[in-house]
C-alpha cells in the first residue's frame, strides 16, 4: 500500500513540521514550548496560530486553479488570511453570477 502524505503536511516548511513534532512531544504545552524555544508564551501562540491558518487554508475549497494559486500565495505568506478569504469569496460570487 502506497504511503499518502496529506497535502497540508507537504505544504509546511521543515521548521514548522519540527515545531509540530516538538509540540506533540510536549503534550501540547505552550508553556513547555516557550521554554524549549526560549521565547514568550504569546510568541509560541502566534507561531502555532500561523501554522493552524496554513493548514486551514490548505484544507478549504476545491482544487480550482485560481483558488489553488490564492492558497499557495497565502501559504507562502504573500497574502494574509483575510485577503485570501476575500479573494476566494469574491471569486465564488463571480462564478455564481456567471452560471
Amino acid at each position: 500500500m502506497a504511503e499518502v502524505i496529506p497535502e497540508w503536511i507537504v505544504n509546511l516548511e521543515d521548521e514548522e513540521l519540527s515545531f509540530i513534532k516538538k509540540f506533540i512531544i510536549a503534550s501540547g504545552s505552550l508553556k513547555e514550548m516557550a521554554i524549549q524555544y526560549n521565547v514568550t508564551y504569546p510568541t509560541v501562540r502566534l507561531r502555532l496560530d500561523k501554522i493552524i491558518q496554513k493548514i486551514m487554508i490548505n484544507d478549504r475549497e476545491s482544487n480550482e486553479p485560481y483558488i489553488a494559486l490564492i492558497k499557495k500565495l497565502a501559504i507562502d505568506d504573500k497574502l494574509s488570511l483575510d485577503t485570501t478569504k476575500i479573494l476566494i469569496n469574491e471569486y465564488k460570487k463571480q462564478r455564481g453570477n456567471l452560471k
